[in-house]
Formats: structure tokens, sequence, C-alpha cells
């Protein structure tokens, strides 16, 4: 289900958003909600080498199957999202 949103940018950015809109042959509500979505998604996963330095990471790896371990048992406290 989609829902409307309003928000307040500066006229420079609305510019901006328009005319690359326009070079992808977009709506401007496609083009913010796609290059958004793009920013997410390349922000929220991690690459190859990045998981590879995870990985390699005992440490890491140790605390986040704890944390893991933990969450399962629902220990800890925990925010909602």
């Amino acid at each position: 289900m989609t829902k409307i949103v309003t928000m307040r940018i500066d006229e420079t950015v609305l510019e901006r958003f328009m005319k690359f809109a326009k070079i992808e042959n977009r709506s401007l509500s496609n083009f913010i909600e796609t290059a958004t979505l793009k920013y997410i998604n390349e922000v929220e996963y991690v690459d190859d080498f990045e998981m590879k330095d995870i990985l390699n990471d005992k440490e890491l790896t140790a605390k986040l199957k704890k944390g893991s371990d933990d969450a399962k048992n629902k220990r800890g406290r925990f925010a909602e999202i």
C-alpha cells in the first residue's frame, strides 16, 4: 500500500532531483524512492571485503554469536525498531 509523504527540500536540491529523474525517465517520486532504496542497500549490507574482515576477526564473530544466542533466548534489553 502506498502512502503520501510531504517533505521540505531546498529548491536547488529539488532541481537536481528533477534533472536526474528526467535523465532516467522516471517520475520525481519514483526517482527519490529508487535513489533512497539504492542508498539504503549500499549502507545496510557489507561488501565482500568487509565480510572477509568480519569473518577473520575471531573476537568479533564470538561476540556476534553470543549476541545472536542472547537474542534467541530473550536475554538482555531490546530496542523496538
